[in-house]
């Protein structure tokens, strides 16, 4: 079964995702901060990380960027999902290794769903 982590301080986006990718089969965790992020991720090591960028305690890139500084997290698979656009975005997203870059206003869930499986195939 594979590991999914969302990483969402918004409940009802991370709630909905948690109970699509659940009825899908996945095994799902879930932050609703940046701080919280970094102890589950390290504890759970998920296949895919779904992670927003506005985040309380700690950002999304900086939570991506101290996954990627360990043993267990330089090669987990991302996908950045969030209201804001690249242009937008920390410059340092470039270079953490991200499999896709979702702005949540441009896609339907279900797209996101297609995109998560697609990634997870790869």
């Amino acid at each position: 079964m594979q590991k999914i982590t969302i990483v969402e301080d918004d409940a009802p986006i991370r709630e909905m995702y948690k109970l699509k990718l659940k009825a899908r089969g996945y095994d799902v965790s879930t932050a609703n901060d940046g701080a919280s992020a970094l102890h589950v991720l390290e504890h759970v090591v998920p296949d895919l990380i779904l992670l927003d960028i506005r985040l309380p305690h700690l950002p999304g890139n900086e939570v991506l960027k101290r996954v990627r500084a360990t043993d267990w997290g330089h090669s987990i698979k991302v996908i950045v999902l969030t209201n804001i656009s690249k242009d937008e975005a920390p410059s340092d997203f470039r270079f953490l290794n991200v499999s896709r870059y979702i702005v949540k206003v441009h896609y339907t869930p279900s797209q996101v769903m297609e995109i998560i499986q697609e990634v997870l195939d790869k």
